[in-house]
């Protein structure tokens, strides 16, 4: 079974990639292309294929585990949203404000 945390981490960290590893991960992960398929688009083994995505794997794996850039993005997320609500609530503008900006830096 897919882990489809690795698309989401390849959204972080796939420019640090290899290209063909990146390419690969997003054929298996995000376009949802099987193994066999994969190979016969790179002209590889399945095995070749499979090697590949588990590097690729290892490393979005450690990136994350050592910069933490999903669990910051999701912290900053929900405090945001909780800035903004207060903000709605107690009609804050300048606050909202800042919270609208802060939401748009998240989505860039």
């Amino acid at each position: 079974m897919k882990n489809l945390n690795f698309g989401y981490l390849l959204d972080f960290y796939g420019k640090v990639l290899p290209d063909r590893t990146a390419q690969m991960l997003d054929l298996y992960y995000n376009e949802d292309l099987s193994l066999a398929e994969i190979a016969d688009n790179f002209g590889i083994t399945r095995q070749g294929v499979r090697d590949a995505i588990k590097r690729g794997e290892d490393e979005l794996t450690k990136l994350e585990e050592n910069l933490k850039l999903t669990e910051k993005i999701e912290r900053l997320n929900f405090e945001t949203e909780k800035l903004k609500k207060i903000a709605q609530d107690k009609n804050y503008t300048d606050i909202l404000e800042i919270s609208n900006r802060l939401s748009e830096i998240l989505y860039l």
